[in-house]
């Protein structure tokens, strides 16, 4: 078996056996031909593969050499798993990594107020086709808000795995794994079934919740454009994606002081240590909270210092 047969079973393990999404292999697949095109039928020694996380560092930064390389060592361990290769050559590598921390975007709560509004006040009514859009872009962007779900996770939620009844939804995560989220607002839940009763002959033959004009699944770039469109028309300079509201919601429910492993747990994340990157976004902001709105900043004092 030569290597591309080798990579190819792995690709397809990943994608059959771990159910990874399309973004994932195709990361994947750009970083096992980037290695072994480095290697260039070279035998993976330890001089060769330190030479290669050397060029690495030279090119990109601190998190995208970590993941490119835990790429390549997951390829490895399949091999050594599937009694392919006696060892992962990796094994004999140590390699520390010290990243900075890049806290995510969040969009101000006022924005969000802001765009909401807009939307639920301009309602069009010219015809039937654009009152369902209309009513399917508001149900998208509350659903993104009220789940802090990815946009790929509720592009592709089929009519299955929503309950109008108790406003349970089932999203399908990274490696296909299954978590439930509960709308807990009632008036999200009503806009989700006045949605649906009013699409339900497209929803139900294209089996997915979301739909366009065409009756296929709403997806993910759609979903970015009428975004954009709605932020435009709101008045709102900010860029705003769909993954800030993910962002947002995680934040905003941690200065809450909800608890992180509930926060964790709701988003889908593996590890805690993804969660607590919104404990640093909400220290932020209590920070810019007290630096500005702290009463002892309007008090007129005498001071000896």
């Amino acid at each position: 078996m030569n290597m591309q047969e080798k990579v190819k079973g792995y690709l397809e393990y990943c994608e059959y056996r771990k159910l990874l999404d399309e973004k994932t292999l195709k990361a994947y697949r750009i970083d096992l031909r980037q290695y072994f095109s480095f290697l260039n039928q070279s035998e993976p020694e330890k001089e060769i593969l330190e030479e290669y996380i050397i060029d690495l560092h030279k090119k990109y930064k601190q998190k995208t050499v970590k993941r490119k390389l835990a790429s390549v060592k997951a390829f490895y361990n399949y091999l050594e798993e599937e009694e392919i290769v006696e060892e992962n050559p990796f094994r004999k590598i140590r390699m520390k990594f010290k990243e900075s921390i890049i806290l995510p975007r969040i969009i101000p709560r006022n924005e969000i107020e802001q765009l909401l509004n807009y939307i639920y006040t301009h309602p069009i009514m010219e015809n039937e086709e654009k009152h369902i859009c209309w009513l399917r872009d508001l149900a998208v962007i509350e659903m993104l808000f009220a789940t802090g779900a990815r946009v790929y996770e509720i592009s592709n939620i089929s009519i299955d795995c929503v309950d109008l009844v108790s406003g349970t939804i089932r999203f399908m995560g990274k490696g296909g794994k299954e978590r439930y989220v509960q709308i807990g607002e009632n008036s999200i839940l009503r806009l989700l079934k006045k949605y649906y009763h009013a699409n339900k002959g497209a929803i139900r033959q294209s089996g997915f919740f979301f739909v366009n004009r065409r009756g296929y699944r709403f997806t993910e770039q759609s979903i970015r454009l009428m975004l954009r469109k709605y932020t435009r028309l709101a008045g709102i300079d900010r860029n705003i994606t769909p993954h800030m509201f993910r962002h947002s919601f995680a934040t905003y429910l941690i200065e809450e002081g909800v608890d992180i492993s509930c926060v964790q747990q709701i988003l889908g994340h593996s590890s805690i240590k993804t969660t607590q990157i919104y404990i640093h976004v909400a220290a932020k902001r209590q920070a810019e909270i007290l630096r500005s709105m702290h009463p002892r900043n309007h008090m007129k004092i005498i001071s000896a210092a």
